[in-house]
């Protein structure tokens, strides 16, 4: 075994999904439906219709693998093997298909079982975001900016934004189902001209079949924009799993320590050599994984860009972008559940951080409440600016000097500054912002 795929990462179920023994499973299902469109115009008995049916059921890749040491084809090898077990309905095996009406509308059923698990994948995860929005909704915190403390926000807020950016990618995915999941049968060029003028209706019955989309336009190939499109929002689902491990990485810090990940205390070793390391070693993972999904974007727009009606510069790289990106995203969305799922939020420890700063991290407040007393903005800003600097870089008590001012003496005093820096009175509308994303995320129910 080469690739990590086989031993390390990805679940037994979805890479079911893209195994040569089901692809040939989903190819025999193309050939199955295409004997019933022909059964459906009458071109064929039903009797036919039903041998090759059993035929497609029947078949076994050692079989399909002799006939390819010959052929040097594996459609064709899989269309003999068919044959051989028709019968004399083997005639009409493959009867006007060219390989590709097969082969894409089989990678359109693969993915049709792909987007079944990501939704379900996505539901999930939104249920655990909904979940943490609503249990840390008050659990207040700093907000940083540029790595840097900014004014407080909750963790329930945090949550409640992934959960609004999570329903976004889900809105995507679902919103593209029409677009990819769909087959072609209209032969050598796309043209429909071996199906002896009745390629639409052929085409027509193929699909219902199928329970696929049509592609309307077709070459030799389905549009390889579509799956452009699938990989382009798989990657950019990717990428939101990477943001919200890199949060919880980076809140790990033990400078920081606001949550971290499970670590089994008994058992798990976190290095060979540091003994007391508890790394965030899933999360890590995901941001890694989310690297490589996102490296399939290039060769995927380049195998949009073909000669003429089709060549082969795609094929081989299709093999390697459809199944990687999938079963890579499925891999890193059950990681993220299982890392919120799993989460230690140490919410003491996130209003310990908040009040060792409060003087500093509340200073829009305080501009606020000097406007708000007569003083101009401007000079606000810079009177709060002046202190605030020079209780950082000269390690000073703001709340001392920034009283000393004669200008401040006069419009507040120290019980006024106290309620002016408490983070708990300068939340916004944090509450409503969380039913509002759970609102837009969630039906009047509670499904997604």
């Amino acid at each position: 075994m080469i690739c990590p795929l086989d031993f390390r990462y990805g679940r037994d179920i979805t890479k079911s999904i893209f195994t040569e023994e089901e692809r040939y499973r989903k190819m025999a299902k193309v050939e199955e439906a295409l004997a019933y469109a022909y059964y459906k115009i009458k071109k064929i008995k039903r009797e036919d219709y039903e041998n090759i049916k059993n035929a497609c059921e029947k078949i076994k890749i050692q079989r399909i693998k002799e006939f390819e040491k010959e052929t040097k084809h594996d459609l064709m090898a899989m269309v003999k093997s068919i044959t051989e077990h028709s019968g004399k309905s083997g005639r009409y095996v493959h009867l006007g298909a060219t390989s590709n009406d097969i082969v894409d509308t089989a990678v359109a059923l693969q993915l049709k079982d792909f987007y079944e698990i990501a939704e379900n994948d996505l539901k999930e995860l939104k249920n655990v975001l909904k979940d943490m929005a609503l249990k840390y909704r008050d659990a207040i915190m700093l907000g940083r900016t540029h790595g840097q403390h900014a004014i407080p926000i909750t963790f329930g807020l945090k949550m409640a934004v992934y959960l609004a950016e999570i329903n976004r990618q889900h809105e995507r995915l679902k919103e593209s189902k029409k677009r990819v999941l769909v087959g072609k049968m209209m032969g050598a060029v796309g043209t429909g001209a071996g199906f002896s003028g009745k390629a639409l209706e052929i085409e027509k019955y193929v699909m219902e079949y199928l329970g696929l989309g049509i592609e309307e336009g077709p070459t030799q190939i389905i549009g390889r924009d579509r799956y452009i499109e699938f990989i382009s929002i798989l990657s950019n689902i990717a990428t939101t799993l990477e943001k919200i491990a890199t949060e919880i990485r980076n809140l790990q810090r033990p400078e920081i320590n606001e949550v971290s990940e499970y670590f089994d205390i008994e058992k798990q070793v976190g290095s060979s050599t540091m003994a007391h390391k508890m790394n965030p070693i899933t999360s890590e993972n995901i941001c890694s994984l989310s690297r490589i999904i996102r490296s399939f974007i290039i060769p995927t727009f380049e195998n949009n860009i073909l000669w003429h009606e089709r060549d082969l510069t795609n094929s081989a790289g299709e093999r390697f972008t459809i199944p990687h990106v999938s079963v890579l995203v499925d891999d890193i969305l059950t990681k993220m559940i299982w890392v919120l799922k799993t989460l230690k939020v140490n919410t003491d420890i996130m209003e310990k951080n908040l009040e060792k700063v409060k003087y500093f991290i509340m200073d829009e407040n305080i501009i606020l409440k000097l406007v708000e007393k007569g003083m101009g903005r401007q000079d606000a800003h810079e009177i709060v600016r002046k202190y605030s600097i020079e209780a950082q870089t000269n390690n000073k008590d703001f709340k001392e000097i920034f009283l000393k001012d004669k200008n401040i003496k006069k419009i507040m005093n120290k019980d006024e500054l106290e309620e002016t820096v408490n983070p708990r009175n300068y939340l916004g509308e944090y509450k409503r912002i969380v039913e509002r994303i759970i609102k837009l995320s969630f039906d009047e129910s509670g499904n997604v």
